[in-house]
C-alpha cells in the first residue's frame, strides 16, 4: 500500500510539473496573461492525476486479496490443501506470510506447497495493480493536459476541489458524532428493555452480576445513582476547587505582574502538566496524596479513614487539569484589547481593580470555555480514579470515602468476560449515552455564557 501510494504521489507530481511548465510556455508562448496562474494548471492536473488513482489504489488493494486466493485455489497444488476448513485456512495463511516475507519459513506440511503459488500470484496481481495505475493515471494525466490552455480557468475548478475537500473533512467529524450516538442509542434501549430507566436513573445500589441469568436481571443492582454523585463530587467539585483558583491566579499572575524572563519559563512549565500520562497521576496519587491524606485524616482523629478516597483521586484530577484553565484564561486575558487595560488605569483604577473589573469580565467567554473543557476532561477521566479511589459505588457525602465515577464502571463493564447481550455489559452503553448527554449540556451551557459575554464586550 506504501509503494503504490508513493507511485501515486510521483505520478502527480510529474504531471503538475509538467502542466505547470505548459503554463508557463503558452504564457510566455501568447504575450498575453493566463485565465489561472501556472501553479492553478498544475494543481488541477496533479488533483486530476491523484483523486482518481488513489480511489483506484484503494479498491484494488480491497479486492486484489480476493483475487489471489482464487488464482492459487486454482492451481493444481490446492488439490492437496486438507479437507478441514481450519486447517484449510491456517495452511493459506501460513503459505502466504512466507510469499509475502511476513515469515522467513513455515514447518507446516500443507502450507509449503502453497508458498510457490501464493508467490506467483502475489506478484502477477501486483504488476497488474501497477500497471492499471500507471494506465488510470496517464488517461487522467492526459485529458487533463490538453485542458491547460490560455483561457482556461483552473483556479476556479481546483478550489471547487478543495472546498468539496473541507466539506467531507467536515462531515467527517459529523457523521462520526452521529455513529456514535447511534450506536449509544441502540445499546442504550435495549439495555433498558431488560432494566427500567427509572430503575437506573434513580436507584441507590450498584452491583451488576455478569453471570447472573441475563433473561431475569435485577434491577436493584443497576441503581446508577452512586456514580453519578461520585463523577460529580470528584471530577466536578473537588477537581473544581483545585484547578479554578489556581489556574486562574496563575494566569492573572504570569499575564499581569510577572516579569516576562519569568514569564517565558514558567507557562511552559505550566502546560507541561497537560502532557503528563494519567498513569503517572494516578501512581501519584495512589503512592503519595492517598497514603499523606490518610495520615492527616487519622492524626485529627479520623479512624476509618481509607486509602482509597474520593478526596485524593480529586485533588490529583484538579492539578492535572489545571492547564486546561490556565492556559485559557491566559490567552483570554491577554487577548483583551490593552486600549481597555489602560482606560481603567487612567480612570484612576488600581491594577488589581482592573483585573477585576475590566479584564477578567471581558476574557470570560474565554475563561468560561477553558473551564468547561476542564470539567469535560475531569469527568472522563478513569486511570486516577481507578488506582486512588478504587471501583467502589458508594453513595457517601464523606470525601474520605472510596468512591468511582461513570467512566470506571464503563471499563469495569465492558472488559470481562460477558457477553454482549447481558444487561451488565449493556448497562456501559446507558452510562457512556448519559455522560455523552451531560457533556453535551456542558457545551450548550459553555455557549450561552460565552455568547452573552460576547455580545456585551464586543
Amino acid at each position: 500500500m506504501t509503494a503504490s501510494f508513493l507511485l501515486v504521489l510521483g505520478l502527480a507530481l510529474a504531471g503538475w510539473l509538467s502542466a505547470r511548465s505548459r503554463a508557463w510556455a503558452l504564457r510566455a508562448n501568447s504575450g498575453s496573461r493566463l485565465a489561472s496562474l501556472p501553479n492553478y494548471h498544475g494543481w488541477y492536473v496533479g488533483l486530476w492525476i491523484f483523486v482518481p488513482t488513489i480511489i483506484f489504489v484503494f479498491i484494488w488493494d480491497a479486492i486484489s486479496p480476493n483475487l489471489v486466493i482464487q488464482s492459487v485455489l486454482a492451481s493444481p497444488a490446492a488439490d492437496g490443501l486438507p479437507a478441514i476448513d481450519s486447517a484449510r485456512l491456517d495452511a493459506l495463511r501460513e503459505a502466504r506470510a512466507v510469499a509475502s516475507g511476513a515469515l522467513a519459513s513455515t514447518t507446516n506440511p500443507d502450507a509449503l506447497p502453497m508458498v510457490a503459488p501464493f508467490s506467483d500470484a502475489l506478484s502477477q496481481y501486483r504488476w497488474i495493480g501497477i500497471a492499471l495505475t500507471v494506465i488510470i493515471a496517464g488517461a487522467a494525466g492526459a485529458w487533463s493536459y490538453l485542458r491547460v490552455k490560455p483561457d482556461f480557468g483552473a483556479r476556479t475548478r481546483v478550489e471547487r476541489v478543495i472546498m468539496a475537500m473541507l466539506i467531507l473533512a467536515s462531515l467527517v467529524a459529523v457523521f462520526s458524532t452521529f455513529g456514535i450516538l447511534a450506536s449509544l442509542i441502540f445499546e442504550t434501549f435495549r439495555f433498558f428493555e431488560m432494566v427500567s430507566p427509572i430503575d437506573f436513573l434513580f436507584g441507590t445500589f450498584w452491583s451488576p452480576d455478569p453471570m447472573a441469568n441475563p433473561d431475569n436481571p435485577d434491577p436493584t443492582r443497576y441503581g446508577a445513582i452512586p456514580l453519578f454523585w461520585g463523577t460529580l463530587l470528584i471530577g466536578a467539585v473537588i477537581a473544581m476547587i483545585v484547578a479554578i483558583p489556581v489556574g486562574m491566579m496563575s494566569a492573572i499572575y504570569l499575564t499581569q505582574y510577572a516579569h516576562p524572563r519569568f514569564r517565558a519559563w514558567a507557562k511552559p512549565a505550566l502546560e507541561i502538566l497537560a502532557g503528563v500520562p494519567t498513569v503517572v497521576y494516578g501512581y501519584f496519587a495512589a503512592l503519595t496524596v492517598a497514603p499523606m491524606i490518610r495520615d492527616i485524616a487519622m492524626s485529627v482523629g479520623i479512624a476509618n479513614a481509607s486509602s482509597e478516597s474520593a478526596l485524593a483521586a480529586g485533588l490529583v484530577m484538579g492539578v492535572m487539569i489545571i492547564p486546561f484553565v490556565s492556559s485559557m484564561a491566559d490567552d483570554s486575558i491577554a487577548a483583551v484589547p490593552q486600549a481597555m487595560r489602560d482606560g481603567s488605569l487612567a480612570m484612576g483604577a488600581t491594577t488589581s481593580e482592573t483585573i477585576k473589573q475590566v479584564l477578567v469580565p471581558a476574557a470570560l467567554p474565554g475563561i468560561v470555555g477553558g473551564v468547561m473543557l476542564a470539567i469535560s476532561r475531569a469527568i472522563g477521566e478513569t486511570m486516577i480514579v481507578v488506582m486512588a479511589a478504587s471501583t467502589a459505588a458508594n453513595l457517601s457525602a464523606n470525601p474520605l470515602d472510596s468512591m468511582t465515577t461513570v467512566t470506571v464502571q464503563i471499563v469495569a463493564m465492558l472488559t470481562g468476560e460477558g457477553s454482549f447481550d447481558h444487561p451488565a455489559t449493556l448497562s456501559a452503553f446507558a452510562l457512556g449515552f448519559i455522560l455523552f448527554l451531560v457533556t453535551l449540556a456542558l457545551n450548550f451551557v459553555a455557549l450561552s455564557v460565552v455568547k452573552r459575554y460576547r455580545e456585551a464586550y464586543e
